[in-house]
C-alpha cells in the first residue's frame, strides 16, 4: 500500500476539520497533498490534470469530512476518494475520444515497445516508471490499483464500474505488456540466475 496508511493525523482535528475549521482542512491538506498529487499523476500522466484533480479531491475531503465515520483510517478514506477523482477524469477522457474501457487495453500491442519510445537495452528496460507509463490507462490504473495501492479485484471492479473478471483479465493484459518492457537477459545475470518477471 502507499504511504496514505503511513500518515497519522489526530482525531481532534478530524473533529476540527468536520466543523468547518480552515486550520484543520490546511492540516489534512498538507499531510496528504503530495501522495494524493503522486496517485493522481500515476493515473493522468499529466502534471497539470494531477493538480487539478488534487484540488477536486481535497474539495470532496472538506465538503464530505463531517460525513467521516472513522470506521477506517483516514488515509484509506482519502485515497479512494483521490481514485474515484482519477477514475472518474479517465472516464471523461475515455468518453472524449470515443473509447471504452475495453478499447484501452489494445492501445499497445506486443511488439510494439520499442516504437513507443521503450529501449530494448536492458538497463533502461528495467525502468518500472517508464512500462507502466506507456501501458495504457485502464492497464495502467488497474496495475497500480491492485499492485501498488493494495486494492482487491471486487474493490477495482466496484470502482470502474465492471466485473472482477475485468479487472483480473486487465492486470494479466498489463502483465503481458509489461513482461518485454521490463525482461533482462539471462545471461546478464550473476550464477546463471533467471531474471524475475514484473
Amino acid at each position: 500500500m502507499s504511504k496514505f496508511a503511513d500518515i497519522q493525523i489526530d482525531p481532534a482535528i478530524v473533529k476540527r476539520a468536520a466543523r468547518g475549521d480552515s486550520k484543520a482542512h490546511e492540516i489534512i491538506y498538507r499531510a496528504f497533498a503530495t501522495p494524493v498529487y503522486s496517485i493522481c499523476l500515476r493515473f493522468t500522466k499529466v502534471p497539470a490534470h494531477a493538480e487539478d484533480l488534487v484540488q477536486e479531491t481535497f474539495i470532496e475531503i472538506m465538503r464530505s469530512i463531517a460525513r467521516f465515520r472513522g470506521e477506517a483510517a483516514l488515509g484509506s478514506w482519502i485515497r479512494r476518494i483521490a481514485v474515484s477523482k482519477a477514475l472518474m477524469f479517465l472516464r471523461s477522457a475515455w468518453t472524449k475520444r470515443g473509447q471504452t474501457f475495453e478499447d484501452d487495453w489494445q492501445d499497445i500491442t506486443e511488439g510494439q515497445a520499442t516504437s513507443h519510445g521503450i529501449s530494448s537495452h536492458p538497463d533502461d528496460a528495467l525502468d518500472l516508471d517508464a512500462a507502466l507509463a506507456n501501458l495504457p490507462d485502464v492497464s495502467r490504473a488497474v496495475v497500480w490499483l491492485h499492485d501498488v495501492e493494495g486494492f482487491t479485484h471486487k474493490e477495482i471492479a466496484g470502482l470502474m464500474g465492471k466485473t472482477e473478471s475485468f479487472s483480473k483479465s486487465q492486470l494479466s493484459r498489463a502483465y503481458q505488456r509489461l513482461r518485454p518492457m521490463l525482461a533482462v537477459d539471462e545471461n546478464t545475470q550473476p550464477d546463471g540466475a533467471v531474471a524475475r518477471s514484473y
